[in-house]
């Protein structure tokens, strides 16, 4: 509004405006937030529902069609399944969904392999340690690790 702060808080004043309303916009924050989180959830899950049904539909009986020729004549086969063209266009649908469906919804964590990274991070450092020592001591150690 290229005002101050001040200047417009003082008209806020003289209209008998106030800014002491944060528990209620904190709280319609929070409501609003939580309202797209789950349209969120479900846009993810539709994804995921688009994934898995391009993916079927690569072995379902499958008509291709074209118009062509001079008089735009409408062709059309019917295969088994999905020939290679068509299933590589189900195949993209389906990554692209399972793509969107990740940025909606990341996949959890998984604190095992968390855990285990910690493990193995320790083990290489006491590895480390060890070969330092035994380089250290010209191999004289006692032979245990």
């Amino acid at each position: 509004m290229d005002r101050s702060g001040s200047t417009i808080s003082g008209i806020a004043d003289r209209l008998g405006l106030t800014f002491d309303r944060g528990p209620e916009v904190a709280s319609a924050t929070a409501a609003r937030q939580a309202d797209l989180e789950r349209r969120r959830q479900l846009l993810a899950t539709r994804f995921i529902d688009i994934a898995e049904d391009s993916l079927e539909r690569i072995y379902r009986q499958t008509t291709v069609f074209s118009f062509g020729g001079k008089d735009n004549e409408y062709n059309d086969h019917v295969f088994d399944e999905a020939p290679p063209a068509e299933r590589v266009k189900l195949m993209t649908a389906a990554a692209i969904a399972v793509d969107k469906s990740l940025k909606l919804a990341p996949a959890e964590s998984n604190a095992g392999l968390d855990a285990a990274k910690s493990m193995l991070g320790s083990l290489g450092a006491a590895l480390s340690e060890y070969v330092r020592t035994e380089d250290e001591t010209g191999g004289q150690g006692n032979g245990e690790a």
